[in-house]
């Protein structure tokens, strides 16, 4: 028979606690005894207690029970997650119900009926776990509403460019209208998201996001509509897809050019009916969403050449937002090299000047990467300046000879994708001498996409 729980007996009655703990060790795997009420806080903090069997009246106290009551409030405001049992040897039922009013989980009469008290042990036990279990519950969802809550990097610019997309963001965070986000790598298509759903009706639901580029297709469903235990061969647990976790809030599709086919059709069924089915179960889920996708693919191209259906681009971008590249922006680059540059001297505590000069190759700089390269350029060069002025000259110098060598390995005697994009990676992993976060982030991809790059050209 298998054993479960932590048992503390605390009884002035040497006779009680052996009994007790005679009869409660052939059930629960562990029985702690005390003749001393005032050892309990010192037991509870040295051993994981599930249920306390706690007596009512002790030497100061022969009837009323008062002692028990006070015991009972010194636990509970230790743990809350503890059952404590009352018992006393004055079986009363006003008693009884003072006892669970004040917290008790219940209440037994001495002398005990073995199979009577067994009983109300297993139920206490089950209710402590019960409350162990809402508790972690708690504060899981406690931690993840401070995760989406938490303030999301500023969302910057002055130019002309970016006044027209934040007045574009606006007009479109406040309806339910899905929305596409298109731009290059880098240009801050999450960052963008998150905006989106922070000015909508829906803030203060959850925003849950999904990089498509790194979902293999046999785990796409499982991944957006969830599964239930048993439904395939890894499947060892209910999963709750993102479809259901982002209910009531925003749902936030990165890469979506990178869906297959296959894949398009179910997210379109999910989209059009509102609905969804979890793998391996036969119930139907109503969802409300608001779906925000972004791509730094030319969609109208691939449905032209039949990679993207016509009908989900349709369904998809009911507004579409363009991020310009920080080339097409560059009355940005001093407001946000200097934000980075607070960040940046913040986190690794340095206290740095930007010279001119800096800012002024910061500016000339063509910023292929976009913010991305530009937030990687300043926190290198926060990292690695000597003495008291921001060092930028030999970070850049590092940043323009990975862009060449991208551009070498593009200009080549092939035009097979496949090749330019492998001889890409090959040159992006030398010049960051073979770190895959690196390399990943100035490829502009996650790292998710990037392995599964490593693994297809054996790299």
């Amino acid at each position: 028979m298998d054993k479960h729980g932590t048992i503390l007996i605390v009884d002035d009655n040497t006779d009680v606690l052996l009994a007790a703990k005679l009869l409660l060790k052939k059930h629960h795997k562990k029985i702690i005894t005390t003749n001393n009420p005032f050892d309990v806080a010192s037991l509870l903090d040295s051993h994981p207690v599930d249920v306390i069997l706690l007596d009512m009246n002790f030497d100061r106290d022969a009837i009323s029970g008062q002692e028990g009551f006070y015991w009972l409030k010194k636990i509970h405001a230790q743990d809350q997650s503890i059952a404590v049992v009352l018992m006393t040897a004055y079986s009363d039922v006003q008693l009884a119900v003072e006892a669970i009013k004040n917290g008790a989980t219940d209440f037994v009469a001495k002398p005990w009926q073995n199979d009577q008290l067994l009983t109300v042990i297993a139920t206490a036990l089950a209710h402590a776990q019960d409350k162990k279990a809402l508790n972690q519950l708690s504060r899981q969802t406690q931690g993840l509403s401070q995760a989406l809550s938490s303030p999301q990097s500023e969302f910057l610019g002055q130019s002309d460019a970016m006044l027209q997309v934040f007045d574009t963001l606006e007009k479109a965070a406040k309806t339910d209208a899905n929305i596409l986000i298109t731009g290059e790598s880098g240009t801050g298509k999450e960052l963008t998201a998150h905006a989106i759903h922070a000015q909508s009706p829906r803030a203060h639901m959850p925003f849950i996001s999904l990089d498509m580029g790194a979902v293999s297709e046999n785990l796409f469903e499982s991944e957006l509509f969830g599964h239930k235990k048993g439904a395939f061969t890894d499947a060892k647990a209910d999963r709750v897809g993102r479809f259901e976790l982002a209910h009531g809030g925003s749902l936030f599709l990165d890469e979506v050019a990178n869906m297959p086919l296959a894949q398009q059709v179910k997210l379109l069924a999910a989209i059009q009916n509102r609905q969804i089915t979890p793998i391996g179960s036969n119930k139907v889920i109503d969802t409300d969403i608001r779906l925000i996708c972004a791509t730094n693919e030319a969609l109208p191209e691939a449905v032209a050449n039949g990679q993207f259906r016509q009908d989900l681009l349709y369904r998809i971008n009911t507004i579409e937002i363009r991020l310009p590249p920080l080339r097409e922006r560059q009355a940005d680059i001093p407001l946000l090299v200097q934000h980075y540059v607070d960040i940046y001297q913040q986190k690794y505590r340095r206290d740095l000047t930007l010279p001119p000069s800096a800012m002024r190759s910061l500016c000339a700089y063509h910023w292929p990467g976009n913010v991305r390269e530009l937030a990687h350029t300043i926190e290198r060069a926060v990292i690695l300046s000597e003495g008291s002025e921001l060092a930028i000259h030999h970070v850049l110098v590092a940043e323009k000879q990975t862009n060449d060598a991208q551009n070498e390995a593009l200009q080549s005697d092939t035009f097979d994708l496949e090749i330019i994009e492998q001889r890409t990676i090959r040159a992006a992993l030398k010049h960051h001498q073979g770190n895959v976060s690196h390399a990943a982030k100035a490829l502009g991809l996650t790292r998710g996409a990037m392995y599964r790059r490593l693994e297809k050209y054996g790299l």
